[in-house]
């Protein structure tokens, strides 16, 4: 560990006994900070510059949106922790070519949005917002800590014909736990934070902890559901995605891809081609079908999944 995050831990560790209040802000600050903004990549560029952008605020913070298409039949595209709207690129191409239109968003502190910090919280608003402009999704596709918010948002009043996870993070208790060992707090300190979260960003929401994990009334989603995820994934275990299958039943099918990692699966060709053929196609994979998996990749129903 770095000395200055040594520090850092020390500090808010001690604090977290002595002055809980003000522990638990600094490290949900910490929490809801991205590390480093992504940027747009050159074979990015093109669709991104074809986009309709448009920026909206939510609860006090700006997001940046990206529209292409007419209009009809949109499709929501949810971006993971530190990357941004244009690592979706294949898909909305993808999309587009069928004739859907697709949405996505840079969120706080993420891409050209500005801000340092965003959270699942303003995800959920940004989602919602999106929802009540564009109408009922025919799908909502997302990637890492966004399949997560967009499953929140979901179980929420929003809707969507279809949804897509891919390398989905599908427990928020597993999120804090990890942060938790990554920096080394205590207890307390998550304590605190917890304590912050539901007196200041939540105060009217309860069991809101409860409410993040994917496996919360996961019927109230209400539609099929499709995960892809890497077996060798470095940065969210494929034990999320085996959460998630669990969670949603027989709506959901995982097909487990083999040597694409957390990122590199969003560009590979065949992974594309899948989600959106899930996604458009007027019959999507349901209880006692079939998955087949491509080269490379193995499918599990969710009776398989362990």
């Amino acid at each position: 560990m770095f000395p200055k995050a040594l520090l850092v831990r020390t500090a808010l560790n001690a604090a977290a006994r002595v002055a809980p209040a003000p522990a638990g802000r600094a490290v949900f600050h910490l929490f809801v900070r991205p590390a480093g903004r992504a940027r747009v990549k050159p074979a990015e560029e093109r669709l991104m510059a074809a986009a309709r952008v448009d920026r909206i605020r939510v609860r006090g913070k700006e997001a940046v949106v990206y529209a292409w298409g007419d209009g009809r039949r949109p499709v929501l595209l949810v971006h993971g922790w530190s990357s941004r709207a244009s690592h979706l690129a294949a898909f909305v191409e993808a999309l587009l070519g069928r004739g859907y239109s697709p949405v996505a968003f840079d969120a706080p502190g993420h891409g050209d949005a500005p801000g340092r910090a965003t959270n699942i919280i303003e995800y959920r608003a940004i989602i919602r917002e999106l929802h009540a402009r564009h109408g009922d999704f025919d799908a909502v596709l997302a990637h890492s800590f966004g399949v997560l918010a967009a499953l929140f948002a979901l179980r929420d009043g929003v809707r969507a014909g279809r949804f897509v996870g891919i390398s989905g993070v599908g427990s928020f208790t597993l999120l804090t736990d990890w942060f938790q060992g990554a920096f080394g707090l205590t207890g307390h300190a998550m304590r605190a934070m917890r304590r912050h979260v539901e007196r200041r960003l939540v105060p009217d929401e309860p069991e809101i902890w409860r409410r993040l994990d994917a496996d919360w009334r996961p019927g109230d989603l209400g539609a099929p559901v499709l995960l892809i995820h890497d077996e060798a994934d470095e940065m969210v275990p494929l034990a999320h995605a085996h959460f998630l299958a669990r969670a949603h039943g027989e709506r959901a099918r995982l097909v487990v891809t083999r040597g694409l990692g957390h990122r590199r699966i969003l560009k590979d060709p065949q992974v594309v081609a899948r989600a959106v053929e899930f996604m458009t196609t007027e019959r999507a994979v349901g209880a006692g079908d079939t998955v087949s998996a491509e080269p490379g990749e193995r499918a599990e129903a969710t009776g398989a999944a362990r």
